[in-house]
């Protein structure tokens, strides 16, 4: 297993380093900038969490060029092992992600002072970051075991644009349990709910890539 994990860590890392200094010079950039725009931190912190679980991912493309996804199979390792890495691989770079936005927003505000309206929007933050990112694993890796790494690109805006559609989806229906405005209670309550409900298809997804990959023939 953790030489499965070493080997999706070399295939993210390319492109992980150019997106950490793109990253990084865009966090100086927010966290200079006077904070009474919060959409710039709100923007900042959902590019680190996404962006960092979208470049884990999109490593598979590199196994298919390279041909390796066939290769790896050939090892003494269990089809499950292989599935399993790139869903831990994914949680960790999600992790990355977490710290890069957390440094930024907590220098913005040490700098600047608490920019939102609300001390949950912080939570919410991390809540719609991390169920985006647990969503689009969930639905990207069964569609790559069913289609094929070659439509990797195509998969990839299919289960980000599903991420996005399950929390706003999500999102709706909380509000339409609780009255307008909800206290702060209820949105960290809604915002359990969005997480548990991310966690659960996320590990449901496991088992089902594990199925759809021992049926696979190469």
């Amino acid at each position: 297993m953790r030489g499965l994990l070493k080997n999706n860590f070399y295939a993210t890392l390319p492109n992980v380093k150019v997106f950490s200094v793109i990253m990084l010079l865009l966090g100086i950039f927010v966290v200079a900038m006077d904070n009474k725009i919060p959409s710039l931190i709100i923007g900042y912190t959902l590019l680190c969490m996404i962006g960092f679980s979208l470049n884990s991912i999109a490593s598979l493309r590199r196994e298919c060029a390279t041909k390796w996804s066939k290769y790896k199979i050939t090892a003494p390792v269990k089809r499950s092992a292989i599935v399993r890495s790139y869903f831990w691989s994914l949680l960790l770079w999600l992790a990355a992600g977490m710290i890069f936005a957390g440094t930024g927003v907590a220098l913005s505000i040490l700098l600047h002072g608490f920019p939102f309206d609300k001390n949950t929007d912080i939570f919410m933050l991390l809540v719609v970051g991390t169920g985006i990112s647990l969503f689009m694993g969930a639905v990207f890796f069964p569609l790559i075991y069913l289609g094929g790494e070659e439509r990797n690109e195509v998969f990839l805006v299919v289960s980000l644009l599903c991420g996005i559609g399950l929390v706003m989806g999500l999102a709706t229906l909380i509000n339409s349990f609780f009255p307008a405005p909800m206290t702060p209670v209820q949105i960290v309550l809604g915002g359990m709910m969005i997480l548990v409900s991310a966690l659960l298809v996320f590990a449901l997804s496991y088992p089902l890539t594990v199925c759809i990959s021992r049926k696979r023939e190469y």
